[in-house]
């Protein structure tokens, strides 16, 4: 069946529609505001896993293709709880948190680039110092400390 814009019947498909994307945001908000989603902007590994999965299950939600709304709800439910569970199990049992998210990693040290730390982590000198002039610093000599956190930004420490 083909649908021409502004028949009866595509209205009421864009009309299902909207209601559906609309359900699955207030659906979302509630959820993330009820779990106490923490510091939003600085996702680790496992946020981005949650959120990439969110984001499919809840396209599954809103879409009349193939995806059903309550799969689509149930979906979203379990990624949340189940990232839930995980911070809260981090938090009980600290020393995983360093095995299953990573850790910091030192690429200035007293003015002196950690050219080791560097290539682990694949960050380029230019990145490096883009993160400085954030900071306003225009030389690693001005840098005690550069760190890569696990999250992806670079703190710098000047001396």
């Amino acid at each position: 069946m083909r649908l021409h814009f502004f028949s009866p019947e595509f209205l009421h498909y864009l009309s299902i529609m909207g209601g559906r994307a609309f359900f699955m945001f207030v659906y979302l908000v509630v959820l993330f505001r009820l779990l106490g989603k923490r510091q939003i902007g600085q996702l680790n590994i496992f946020d981005l896993a949650a959120i990439m999965g969110v984001a499919n299950a809840v396209q599954n939600g809103m879409t009349m293709g193939s995806g059903n709304l309550s799969i689509g709800i149930q979906a979203v439910l379990i990624l949340l709880i189940t990232g839930r569970m995980l911070a809260m199990f981090l938090v009980r049992q600290p020393g995983m948190e360093t095995h299953l998210i990573g850790s910091p990693a030192v690429l200035v040290s007293n003015g002196e680039i950690v050219e080791e730390q560097m290539k682990r982590e694949l960050v380029t000198e230019s990145q490096l110092m883009a993160a400085l002039h954030e900071h306003g610093l225009t030389k690693t000599k001005d840098v005690r400390i550069a760190v890569l956190e696990v999250d992806g930004s670079i703190s710098i420490v000047p001396k």
